[in-house]
């Protein structure tokens, strides 16, 4: 007698090929907040002290370029790797990173340090559409939630683990090491891909570049979507801001003593005399950390509320996370600022994708979601330059910290407004 087949649930309806991309966004993603936790103060630090030396308004051109880019470049190389298969589009992906972070890593004139860079994202760019698209062929309507979830929450732990525990050793020698450490892990995943991962059925049919571009100027049309994604991007300008201007200033301008001596009389409970130090890559464990800690109790909070009131909550709460920076030079208002605006960013964001699936057409709700990503483009865009000439200006020419942080507030405050018009005179009525 034949046996009917039981359905696996839970964590083990995943097939093999699941856990195989969840290992690689890990690590890959791990390096990659490992790199950026660190890099903006990196490439200002003087060379005497072990950095480039580079001026603060040339890393943010750096910075306006290459973010971007790791938002862009996904449209094509998500083609690109629907035709030629993603097996190969993934060797490309990890040999290219790979070379990026290592070339990083010996360079230190500034052109060879950007091309070096703009080859990490060309790589990054391409590795993205990749795992999105793998867990989205490797899970059914029953198990895509809990798959995506899974999918995010890799991504935050390997932010977290990566700046707290490898970046404070590793920067101990050399900086240089950083970037040789993201070089071997990511050339190391190409085994992965090699051996391990299986390439996945393909769709029926694939688009063609000429049918993305189509697709592009047939979401550019709707003024509406366009509009709320402008107005969304000026929220992203202040989460930008945690890898460039909140680093400078914490590295230059912070005395964290209180915060390492309460630390470490906890650690001292556990080892002998430890000498832990808040720094730079502790902003970005911050951020991963509270995601990680509260983002099911914020999502269950706000599960049955209206998107974009929500959204205009969360971007209030990043708002007065920026603010606070301004109040006070304390170190554990500056800890309190980051997680107050890690709270507003995990009550913006989810109900974003939310919005952005309720408002598109029911026939186009995938075009629409794949072109919601512009909201980075324009945020870090702008944000890279923007932060780093107000930076200029404000501290290290007026010495007037607050003035940075209740101007970067004000971009908060005109986002929080333009949203507010929005949802009262051009948002649809029954979302």
């Amino acid at each position: 007698m034949e046996q009917k087949a039981v359905k696996k649930s839970g964590f083990r309806s995943f097939p093999r090929n699941f856990w195989t991309v969840i290992t690689m966004e890990f690590f890959e993603r791990g390096s990659y907040y490992g790199v950026m936790s660190v890099l903006s103060v990196y490439l200002v630090m003087s060379t005497q002290a072990g950095g480039l030396g580079f001026s603060k308004e040339s890393v943010g051109v750096i910075k306006s370029t290459i973010t971007p880019l790791l938002y862009l470049l996904p449209i094509i190389s998500g083609a690109i790797a629907d035709r030629y298969g993603y097996r190969k589009t993934l060797f490309f992906a990890f040999t290219v990173m790979s070379c990026g972070y290592f070339l990083t890593s010996q360079f230190t004139d500034y052109p060879l340090v950007f091309a070096s860079l703009l080859l990490m994202v060309l790589g990054a760019g391409f590795f993205k559409p990749i795992i999105s698209g793998t867990i989205a062929r490797s899970t059914d309507e029953k198990n895509s939630s809990l798959g995506f979830g899974i999918f995010y929450w890799s991504i935050n732990l390997g932010a977290f683990l990566f700046p707290l525990i490898l970046i404070p050793y590793l920067k101990s020698y050399s900086y240089n090491y950083i970037f040789i450490m993201a070089s071997v892990i990511t050339g190391s995943l190409l085994l992965l891909n090699l051996f391990v991962y299986r390439e996945p059925a393909k769709p029926a049919s694939s688009k063609s570049l000429v049918t993305i571009l189509k697709d592009a100027l047939l979401v550019l049309k709707d003024y509406r979507f366009i509009l709320m994604i402008v107005i969304y991007s000026g929220f992203w300008i202040l989460y930008f801001q945690m890898f460039d201007t909140v680093l400078w200033y914490l590295s230059e301008h912070m005395d964290m003593t209180s915060v390492n001596d309460f630390v470490n009389s906890v650690l001292s409970l556990f080892v002998t005399s430890p000498h832990w130090k808040f720094e730079a890559e502790h902003v970005t464990v911050i951020n991963a950390g509270t995601i990680i800690l509260l983002q099911i109790l914020i999502s269950s909070i706000v599960r049955h509320t209206k998107a974009l009131p929500t959204m205009i909550v969360g971007i209030s709460l990043g708002t007065v996370g920026m603010a606070i920076l301004g109040l006070s030079s304390n170190a554990w208002v500056f800890i309190a600022g980051m997680i107050v605006f890690s709270l507003g960013e995990m009550t913006a964001h989810p109900k974003f994708i939310s919005y952005v699936g309720l408002i598109a057409p029911e026939d186009k709700k995938a075009l629409y979601l794949g072109y919601s990503f512009l909201y980075g483009v324009i945020g870090s865009g702008i944000g890279g330059v923007l932060g780093a000439n107000l930076y200029v200006y404000y501290i290290d020419k007026l010495n007037n910290p607050s003035a940075l942080w209740f101007t970067f507030s004000l971009i908060g405050v005109v986002t929080i407004i333009g949203l507010l018009l929005y949802n009262r005179f051009l948002a649809p009525k029954k979302v």
